[in-house]
């Protein structure tokens, strides 16, 4: 066999632009035979892909896949370049595929999940199946995040909102599985789509971001009312912070289907518990918005279609 020197892999990734080591790893497999290491790079799907990688993906879907018994689910993030591509039946397959891979991973990053044998083609890895796509669709892509839940004593429920621009997942720990037990989850996770919240409930809430908060409170309470004593100044940051925490805590917003626009989420679990001889607990939830955090490049759509029809 011939030994694989370091020209040889970068006359090969120069062919191709496949990276260093996937080009390093064809010619190992192919004993240095460079026309038998191309074919084995295109066949792979990894020709091409490494010159798309520096391309900004953060457009892209967000997929939940759950078992069978409803006690385990995976919400996954799964990124391309255009909006126009997220739209695309092969994109979203995709998707599905690597949220039903993710929901039976035991990685614990995506690093891991990248690493491990692809489900549906043994011969390649998740990370090798994810070159082959963006190879095939022609756009960077990027597996950002996925998020496991389980639950033994009850059920998950999940929600996709507009297509994929929005995921969620909630946790529900109940002695009582039934339709009206199952529709009031869906609710809880139209919810928590709709209205962002950040944590489930106020036990969840950083005991030093409340300090911290009670104390700009309490100053800004004390500007405004000089004169009020100790009492009126912590009534004034008690209803304030209550406030703060009905916005940012799922249990305490407001329920967007209450008839009389007061009733909070926990009242209407709590109301959906009593009327099904139920003990419902929504133990938490994991919500994925499409690109949250990332930067996004502006391009007219024109120039995108264009861009697809290779013009």
């Amino acid at each position: 066999m011939a030994a694989i020197t370091a020209a040889m892999v970068k006359e090969l990734r120069e062919m191709t632009g496949a990276g260093m080591m996937d080009c390093k790893k064809a010619l190992t497999a192919t004993e240095g035979d460079m026309d038998k290491a191309v074919e084995f790079l295109r066949e792979k799907g990894l020709a091409g892909a490494q010159k798309k990688a520096g391309r900004i993906a953060a457009e892209g879907i967000v997929a939940t896949c759950v078992t069978e018994d409803e006690k385990s689910a995976v919400v996954v993030e799964v990124n391309a370049e255009t909006d126009f591509v997220a739209k695309n039946e092969k994109f979203q397959t995709y998707v599905a595929e690597v949220a039903a891979q993710a929901v039976n991973t035991t990685a614990a990053d995506v690093e891991g999940f990248l690493a491990e044998t692809w489900a549906l083609d043994t011969s390649m890895t998740v990370k090798e199946k994810l070159s082959s796509m963006i190879s095939i669709i022609g756009e960077n892509m990027n597996i950002r995040r996925f998020k496991q839940v389980k639950e033994e004593n009850g059920f998950i429920a999940s929600y996709i909102h507009a297509g994929g621009k929005i995921g969620v997942l909630v946790d529900v720990e109940t002695d009582v599985i039934n339709d009206g037990v199952k529709e009031m989850a869906k609710n809880v996770a139209m919810q928590a789509a709709a209205l962002k919240p950040l944590y489930t409930n106020r036990n969840e809430v950083d005991a030093d971001y409340l300090a911290k908060e009670e104390e700009i409170l309490t100053a800004a309470a004390k500007q405004e009312k000089p004169d009020a004593n100790d009492k009126i100044i912590a009534g004034m940051v008690k209803g304030r912070i209550n406030k703060e925490l009905k916005e940012i805590c799922l249990m305490d917003q407001t329920y967007v289907k209450a008839e009389d626009g007061k009733q909070s989420v926990s009242a209407y679990v709590a109301e959906v518990a009593k009327a099904n001889g139920a003990k419902i607990n929504i133990k938490g939830f994991v919500r994925f918005e499409t690109g949250e955090g990332l930067e996004k490049k502006e391009e007219n759509f024109a120039e995108e279609v264009a861009k697809q029809m290779g013009m």
